[in-house]
This record gives structure tokens, C-alpha cells and sequence, in this order.
């Protein structure tokens, strides 16, 4: 680019660039490698490319127990979708992480959660854009109800929140839940607020376990909220047939309806509790409707079913998308494998200046200088 252009409008036309170009562009001349690396830039770019990236799980029953394999796959969500894909290498530190899963996707980040070693349970931000992950020591995970219902109600929940540019836990004490509430593993991110599905087990009517909710926690504020579902939701104290997504960021609803094959989306108008209003049905009567995954940028659900016609007693399950006027559904062209996992994310910079082999542990930030020095070093934090 022409020097007689001022820096500053180089960087508001280079801003507009896809993520995989400016890592290109670093290396065109000094200044841009400076302007690209720098933190504000890094912090204000925001690209409109937008992914899915689909994980996909196949599992092989060996002597009683159960391993997954997981594959990932990135595929660009414009007019082109679904032909431009491509398959990931993963970061080490996914790579290291067994049986992980993703707990929550935002601002192009995913969070996923494993083990490693017997010891040691951890979290990996991964920037896909980019091809970077951290890690973070000190997770700790409750998972069944039981564990909850042995914590004297005098307890409450304790609360903290890292931040990455301090790399420090730090305790957060407003409006915490009342410790009746059970949250699911649902969970999703909408403009600033990390919302969750949860059962209050407070109030136990005759033939309900308890009364479903969402709750919500404030990014900014670290406030947490109560959102009350439609009636017709509430009163079942189970939401295996309840999930909650982001569509255009606007929190939906997803009641799924096994018996007649059906989804049906909710959603909450204009960001304001209570207000849920149902937008559509989604039908499948060619097939069967496993699940909704995720929504497109165009707003259109991927789904996960099973073809009716295939006679085979262990039937493979395939990726498709939903048209909601047309009711049409197109298969994606992934199927084959035992479960599948879908997240959509954009482009972005975040952790381009956070060094390779980074791990943050009880406030500290510990780097490893090669690949060799990684399980040593985590073997240290385990024992600290």
C-alpha cells in the first residue's frame, strides 16, 4: 500500500480483511506487523466472516469402555456454504485434553473443558482464526445433582470469573443463584449475557421434581438474573427436551417433540424476560429429527438426523439445514458418524498476542518455551 496513504486509513482498510490475510499481511512491512499486533487492534477488529465449525464424534466400544474420537471441521457460512470446508489441525493443548468437551463459544473463542492426566482437569480457549489455544489450570466441575444436594443451603454458590488480560480468578458475590437451582449443560452466549437452562428444586409440586428456568449472568455487570420460560415449558423439572441457542443474537428456545418429530423454536422478543414468542415449527417427516445444532448467519437451523429409508441397525446420523418457509431440508454432505457437535463462530485476532504455549494457573502465567516442556510444566502446577 502506498506510503503516501496515513497509517491510520491503512488500518481502516486493512480492518476489513479476513483474519487469514492479515496473518499474511505481518509479514509486508514492519509497521503493519506492529499495527496488526497491537493490542488495540487486535481488540476493535471484528470481521463479518462467519464459520461453523462442526465436531464429530465416533465411538469405539473397546473392553467395557468408551472412547471418542472427535473431529473437527471449519466451514465457511456465506453464499458458498456448504462447499468451502476445510479439516483442522488442532492446537496441542486440545489435543492433550481427553475427552473434552466445548462448554461455551463467543467473540470467535471456544471454551472446552477435559482432563489431563488423572490429576489434573483444564480449560482451553482456542482461537480457530488463528490456530491458537491457552489453558487454564483450576476448573472445577459439578456434574451430578447429588454432589449439589450435599451443600448445606447456608452455602452459597461461589462464583469467579478469569480475565484474560490479568490471567487471575477473582471472586464475584452479586445476586448469586439460590443454591436449589440446578443448571444443565446447555448453555449459550447473546450480547453480553451467558445464559443457562436450570431447574429450581426450591418448590416440589406433586409429580414435578422441580420448576425450569434460565439463568442469566451479566459479562459486565456480573449480575445474575432469572428468565421465566413460556408456561407450557415450565412445569417439568427436566429439560432433556429443552435447549437454548443464539439466532442472530436473540436468545431462542428449542422444544424438541420426539413423538411427533417436531422442534419447536421460541424466542425472547427484544431481550426482555418473559416475553417468549413461538417463530416456527421445524418438520421432518422424511426423516428422523435428532436435534437442532445451531443456526446459520442467514438465521436457517442445522439439524442432526436419521434417514427413515436406511434399513441398517446402526444408522449413522447426517448433518442437514432447515429451510423454515420452504420447509425444505438440504443435507450438508458430513454424515457417518455417531454424534455430531455444532458451533458457529466469526473471525477473529483475540490471543494473536498472547505467546505459543501459554498456561495460566492460580493468578500466574506460566510459558513453555517448546512443546517438550508442556507436560512437565502441568505436572508441576498439579502438585502446587
Amino acid at each position: 500500500m502506498s506510503d503516501n496513504i496515513p497509517l491510520e486509513i491503512q488500518a481502516e482498510i486493512i480492518e476489513r480483511i479476513p483474519v487469514k490475510s492479515l496473518l499474511q499481511f505481518r509479514s509486508v512491512s514492519k509497521a503493519w506487523k506492529s499495527l496488526i499486533d497491537s493490542s488495540d487492534f487486535i481488540n476493535h477488529y471484528s470481521s463479518q466472516q462467519q464459520h461453523l465449525l462442526v465436531r464429530s464424534v465416533r465411538y469405539d466400544h473397546l473392553e467395557k469402555f468408551l472412547f471418542s474420537k472427535p473431529k473437527y471441521v471449519s466451514i465457511v457460512d456465506d453464499d458458498t456454504f456448504p462447499h468451502q470446508r476445510v479439516s483442522l489441525t488442532l492446537p496441542l493443548f486440545v489435543n492433550m485434553l481427553q475427552s473434552h468437551r466445548i462448554i461455551g463459544n463467543s467473540h470467535g473463542l471456544l471454551c472446552l473443558y477435559g482432563c489431563y492426566g488423572v490429576e489434573t482437569t483444564m480449560a482451553v480457549v482456542w482461537n480457530v482464526s488463528i490456530k491458537k489455544a491457552i489453558a487454564i489450570v483450576k476448573i472445577t466441575d459439578i456434574i451430578h445433582w447429588e454432589d449439589v444436594e450435599s451443600i448445606p443451603d447456608s452455602i452459597p454458590w461461589q462464583v469467579e470469573v478469569f480475565t484474560l488480560s490479568t490471567g487471575a480468578w477473582r471472586s464475584s458475590y452479586h445476586n448469586l443463584p439460590r443454591t436449589s437451582i440446578q443448571f444443565g449443560s446447555s448453555q449459550v452466549v447473546v450480547e453480553g449475557f451467558s445464559y443457562w437452562l436450570a431447574t429450581d428444586r426450591s418448590i416440589v409440586d406433586a409429580g414435578f421434581d422441580g420448576y425450569n428456568r434460565i439463568i442469566s449472568f451479566h459479562l459486565t455487570s456480573e449480575e445474575f438474573r432469572e428468565v421465566n420460560l413460556p408456561d407450557r415449558l415450565v412445569y417439568d423439572g427436566c429439560f432433556d427436551n429443552l435447549n437454548i441457542a443464539n439466532l442472530r443474537e436473540s436468545l431462542v428456545v428449542l422444544e424438541q417433540d420426539a413423538r411427533e418429530n417436531v422442534c419447536y423454536v421460541w424466542s425472547m422478543k427484544d431481550g426482555v424476560p418473559m416475553s417468549f414468542t413461538k417463530l416456527y415449527t421445524i418438520y421432518s417427516p422424511n426423516a428422523t429429527l435428532l436435534r437442532v445444532l445451531e443456526f446459520r448467519k442467514n438465521g436457517e437451523p442445522v439439524i442432526e438426523i436419521e434417514d427413515n429409508d436406511d434399513d441398517r441397525i446402526d444408522l449413522p446420523s447426517l448433518l442437514a439445514v432447515y429451510e423454515p418457509k420452504s420447509k425444505h431440508i438440504s443435507n450438508i454432505g458430513i454424515n457417518g458418524e455417531d454424534s455430531f457437535y455444532v458451533y458457529s463462530y466469526m473471525e477473529t485476532l483475540l490471543l494473536l498476542d498472547e505467546q505459543e504455549f501459554t498456561i495460566f494457573d492460580k493468578g500466574k502465567r506460566y510459558i513453555a518455551r517448546r512443546r517438550a516442556e508442556i507436560r512437565s510444566l502441568l505436572k508441576h502446577i498439579s502438585r502446587v
